[in-house]
């Protein structure tokens, strides 16, 4: 579904991605970890069309997108859950949602899509009226995410869904980033949290200040000394 081939991606002169190369397919969760400032969420951002690539290709269902517009790639069905949330703190649990679905050309399923973020996220609709700032972390990370969904997505960018979450809450938020594949939206997740992360995906990718230096399924991934040594705290 996704395939980014050879992609530099860099802020003024730091050359941020050096070359990368990653596949998502139809229906799987893939994730990136790696250390802060490895890469990952520049690669988010360069799939949405935030940061440029200078050289690469990223083509999702056959369409090239390192060169559309960002509001264009999101009207292609690429949808982000942004690092840190970034919410509209002054719009409604329920403006925002609709946020979410401002570029979709589709709008048959609206009512259906909003009713099952509301199944997904029950604190959501409890807060249907309240304004985004004033909502606690966790639910403004469920607030992000079903915005997210309401754009309908063929592709589910999630950036640290587990940042700064009390642990009950990381496994509520894993929980229903597994039902969400389980029902067909194929993700690409960034986690901090690795051995979350390699517990859910199918595959994974681990990046080192911008270069991958190791792709293999989530399950060698965490059998792996390397990964284990630098990412899930073994000794």
């Amino acid at each position: 579904m996704l395939e980014l081939k050879d992609v530099h991606t860099y802020y003024g002169n730091i050359h941020a991605l050096k070359g990368i190369s990653i596949t998502v397919n139809d229906g799987e969760i893939v994730t990136l970890i790696g250390s802060n400032g490895a890469g990952k969420s520049t690669t988010l951002r360069t799939i949405q069309g935030l940061n440029k690539p200078r050289t690469g290709t990223i083509v999702l269902d056959g369409v090239e997108l390192e060169k559309l517009p960002a509001h264009e790639i999101a009207g292609l069905g690429v949808a982000q859950s942004p690092e840190g949330r970034m919410i509209f703190p002054r719009m409604t649990v329920l403006e925002n949602l609709e946020m979410g679905a401002y570029a979709r050309k589709d709008l048959t399923t609206y009512k259906a899509d909003m009713e099952h973020v509301f199944d997904l996220f029950p604190r959501l609709k409890e807060r249907i009226g309240q304004k985004g700032g004033t909502l606690s972390g966790g639910e403004q990370q469920m607030l992000a995410m079903g915005r997210a969904l309401m754009a309908k997505p063929k592709i589910l960018l999630l950036d640290e869904p587990s940042m700064g979450l009390a642990p009950l809450l990381v496994e509520l938020i894993f929980d229903i980033i597994k039902k969400l594949n389980e029902e067909g939206t194929t993700i690409l997740l960034v986690e901090q949290n690795a051995l979350m992360a390699l517990s859910i995906a199918s595959r994974g990718y681990v990046l080192q200040t911008g270069e991958i230096i190791l792709s293999d399924t989530a399950e060698n991934l965490k059998n792996n000394e390397m990964v284990q040594k630098s990412y899930l705290g073994v000794e």
